[in-house]
């Protein structure tokens, strides 16, 4: 496994490869958060380097992230520990936006000109926000509303992220690590314990409950959406929310019926076999007999944690839902 880890100082000083205290480890989280990489440097006079520096990190000539130096802690051994982010960072910034008739991929795009963010592939969401105000919230959570929306529409989700520089959207159709016939999985063999729960007390509705005050006719509207066998078995879980103006009531409740209409499920995997394909928002195949159930089934990724140890890769992660393969 050949790492390269290089830092370049926006001061325009030539640009360091440092040498490197065992143990780097990339972090990522689907959902506002900006990935994180941190390492520790063996300070010596080559290294010079100030917050706001670009870290590149590779493995074996692959592009795994592009970010910048946010903080560096030194001790009395001339160790530097630091800690980089990529450009998701800056979406923790706070401002007022008011926007019409916009999806969120054209939100991200307005976003990203208006903080000078580089942008790669934006998916087309496709869903049209009618009108939206968003009043001294992060960006982060403008987005994550905008695309909340999208998939309570839609039942499309997709994954913002940066891709070595680039902010990136994808739906999650297209986050599949590998090809069909050859898909990652996780197994017995590349996960060295895992701990798994299924659970119908969070994000588990089977009534949906939606309301629309209409001003022309003076009237509120009520669409409704449920599963009576799901009532049965596990009594009235209700999703109860209002209706903004241009939204298809009946659609928006069948939709979320259909998202929310089920057990959610949870897989945790410590020490996987590592694989620099897999971040946040990934979809991967899990193979793994859980005492009662035989589990083969596309899960997908919360969180994952890489660590790189010398020649040794393996990852850490937060699974979850998916559907079922075998």
């Amino acid at each position: 496994m050949s790492i390269e880890l290089l830092i370049a100082d926006p001061s325009g000083k030539s640009p360091c490869i440092p040498i490197i205290e065992e143990g780097i480890d990339w972090i990522t989280e689907r959902r506002s958060t900006p990935g994180k990489l941190t390492f520790s440097v063996i300070k010596d006079d080559a290294v010079s380097f100030e917050e706001g520096a670009a870290v590149r990190f590779k493995v074996d000539d692959e592009e795994v992230f592009y970010g910048f130096v946010f903080t560096k802690k030194r001790d009395k051994d001339n160790v530097i520990s630091v800690t980089a982010y990529d450009q998701l960072r800056y979406l923790n910034n706070k401002d007022t936006y008011v926007y019409e008739n916009k999806t969120a991929s054209q939100f991200i795009q307005m976003v990203a000109s208006d903080f000078s963010l580089n942008t790669g592939a934006i998916e087309n969401t496709k869903f049209v926000i009618a009108s939206r105000v968003e009043e001294n919230t992060s960006l982060f959570d403008m987005i994550e509303n905008a695309l909340d929306l999208t998939l309570q529409n839609t039942k499309e989700m997709f994954v913002l992220y940066d891709d070595f520089g680039k902010l990136t959207l994808k739906n999650i159709s297209s986050m599949y690590v590998g090809e069909p016939g050859a898909y990652l999985m996780i197994d017995e063999e590349t996960g060295e314990n895992f701990e798994y729960s299924s659970s119908i007390d969070n994000d588990t509705y089977n009534k949906i409950k939606l309301t629309y005050d209409n001003d022309e006719t003076g009237k509120r509207e009520v669409y409704i959406a449920q599963d009576g066998k799901h009532i049965n078995d596990w009594g009235i879980l209700q999703y109860f929310d209002t209706l903004s103006k241009g939204e298809n009531g009946q659609a928006k409740a069948d939709a979320l019926l259909k998202l929310y209409n089920k057990k959610t499920r949870s897989l945790k995997i410590k020490k996987a076999f590592g694989d620099t394909r897999v971040r946040a928002g990934s979809m991967i195949i899990v193979n793994l007999s859980l005492g009662d159930i035989n589990l083969k089934n596309f899960m997908l990724v919360e969180k994952v944690t890489h660590t790189f140890k010398l020649d040794e890769h393996f990852m850490d992660l937060t699974l979850r839902g998916g559907e079922f393969v075998g």
